[in-house]
């Protein structure tokens, strides 16, 4: 089968997007250049066929295989807590933002299984790799910022000390979610918080960039930044 999905992939690649999608991920060397939406096919396809057998002897070559994998997961059809278990054995895998932020995104179940994708969740935000903390973020900003979720978000959040750029640039993403969808809780921890002031910038950039954010708010913004 996995002969089969890599013939697949490669009669896909197209040289012209491989060049553009290298500078987008600058930090891994192994792009081929299939667009996500030939990816999403072949991965619905596999999803309704014997996607056990494909994601258990799956290969990892590739930027398209791994990101495959991700999509995979996202569209089977199964219980909770058949698909978690997949989810821990990909997360390892990811090793930059395109595949983390896709397989995040791709994670629909969670909406149905709130609380214990929550619980599941834990360990990757407290963990101490850049990816596994991006996971944890990108999946919070998805899916947890809501009224009963914001308070316990906004904590995780002051809660990530890594220094990586993909892990920072994910909190103040995050943040800037909090701010467009729960505003006058966020204004509040924006006013009184322990972040560093690298993502603390971020954030209100990205709050300043959303264009659901009025301009007198926007300058308000701008004000807080730190010097």
């Amino acid at each position: 089968m996995k002969n089969i999905i890599r013939r697949q992939i490669f009669e896909l690649i197209d040289t012209d997007y491989q060049k553009f999608a290298a500078v987008l991920i600058p930090n891994i060397n192994n792009i081929l250049g299939v667009r996500l939406p030939e990816l999403r096919k072949i991965a619905k396809q596999i999803a309704k066929d014997d996607w056990h057998t494909y994601l258990e002897t799956a290969e990892n070559e590739y930027f398209e295989e791994i990101m495959l994998q991700g999509m995979v997961i996202g569209y089977v059809k199964t219980d909770i807590e058949e698909i978690l278990p997949y989810v821990a054995a990909f997360v390892p895998k990811i090793n930059n933002w395109s595949v983390c932020d896709s397989f995040c995104t791709g994670l629909k179940f969670t909406k149905e299984n709130k609380r214990l994708v929550w619980e599941f969740l834990q360990l990757y935000l407290s963990s101490e790799k850049e990816y596994e903390i991006r996971f944890g973020v990108v999946m919070l900003l998805n899916f947890y910022i809501e009224t009963e979720y914001i308070g316990k978000v906004l904590n995780l959040l002051e809660g990530v000390k890594h220094e990586g750029f993909y892990a920072k640039m994910a909190v103040a993403w995050a943040l800037s979610i909090c701010y467009v969808k729960i505003p006058d809780l966020t204004m509040k921890y924006l006013k009184n918080n322990k972040l560093d002031d690298f993502t603390y910038n971020k954030a209100l950039q990205k709050i300043v960039e959303s264009n659901r954010v009025n301009k007198e708010t926007k300058s308000l913004i701008r004000s807080m930044k730190r010097r």
